[in-house]
């Protein structure tokens, strides 16, 4: 039912019509051009001028034409009516290629070969731009979830029905990075119980605590308290932290791999629980097709390096 105003809902169809009549000033090619009857236009016509309260084109036996008060709302809502008729195009088009205007993905560290690779294959389809950032170490689902970022390669687990993840990358072996002169870096593994023996730098954000607990353990196997009195934002604060010798830090090993400092070194670890894994992650009301292949890619691609290593 309509308000007092009559405006409750936009007469999108009765101002198509007065401006296409604006322009032909004639009901019948008016008529003609928007598939309608000539009795079907002046029933829009009339209830358009109902809604404003005034009269808005004059017609005679032998001419039409617009009232004073018509031709100034036929300017004033000629502009705004073509674009809204443009965002609407736009928004249709953006539908058939998957639903983003660009893709935003975020980045807990850096972006591998792999992923980089996918992200390439990716534009080859979708020729949209690709923004990548990084996101906090210690918020690895803020980002997505508030809609800063369409997705994002963090660490797992999910233990969230708002989140979806679309890839899961293949679970890596777990290293403890020390600095070049810690007792430790002369080693060639360690067992898990040897991490009580330092101070494990943890990761500071707003992530629950199932994620917390599983890329830092509170204690050991055998039930012994890990320590852990520092924790950073991004992997290079801890890497920093680590050169000095004074903190330590659990890393999966391809960031291991693609690590050059000099000033810290990385040993395997053996005896943990779990292991390090990544995943594509999204927000699930926010599916699309961009993301979904986006998904694929990453498994074609991740399945590749696997073969060739």
């Amino acid at each position: 039912m309509e308000g007092d105003d009559g405006m409750d809902q936009l007469p999108a169809r009765e101002i198509e019509c007065l401006l296409v009549l604006a322009e032909e000033l004639h009901f019948g090619r008016t008529a003609c051009r928007l598939g309608y009857s000539q009795s079907r236009v002046s029933q829009l016509i009339a209830a358009l001028e109902r809604r404003i309260g005034t009269k808005l084109v004059e017609r005679t036996s032998r001419r039409v034409e617009l009232s004073r008060f018509g031709a100034e709302f036929v300017s004033e809502v000629g502009p705004a009516y073509a674009q809204l008729v443009g965002v609407v195009g736009q928004a249709r088009d953006r539908a058939k290629r998957g639903g983003l205007p660009e893709l935003r993905i975020g980045f807990q560290g850096s972006a591998y070969e792999e992923v980089t690779e996918a992200l390439r294959r990716f534009r080859v389809r979708y020729p949209i731009s690709v923004v990548v950032q990084e996101i906090p170490l210690g918020s690895p689902f803020s980002a997505v979830l508030d809609g800063a970022v369409d997705c994002a390669v963090a660490l797992l687990p999910v233990q969230d029905e708002r989140l979806t993840v679309g890839f899961r990358f293949p679970p890596q072996d777990q290293y403890l990075a020390v600095g070049a002169t810690h007792p430790f870096a002369r080693r060639e593994f360690l067992d898990v119980e040897d991490l009580a023996a330092v101070d494990l730098i943890s990761s500071a954000g707003d992530a629950p605590d199932y994620w917390t607990e599983a890329q830092v353990p509170p204690t050991t196997p055998s039930g012994t308290e890990l320590r852990s009195t520092t924790s950073v934002s991004t992997l290079q604060e801890g890497l920093t932290l680590v050169a000095g010798s004074e903190h330590a830090m659990l890393l999966c090993r391809p960031f291991v791999e693609r690590s050059t400092r000099r000033d810290v070194r990385c040993v395997p670890v053996t005896g943990l629980s779990g292991t390090s894994q990544l995943g594509l992650i999204w927000r699930t009301d926010r599916t699309t097709p961009q993301l979904e292949y986006l998904a694929r890619l990453l498994a074609e691609e991740s399945a590749r390096a696997a073969s060739t290593a």
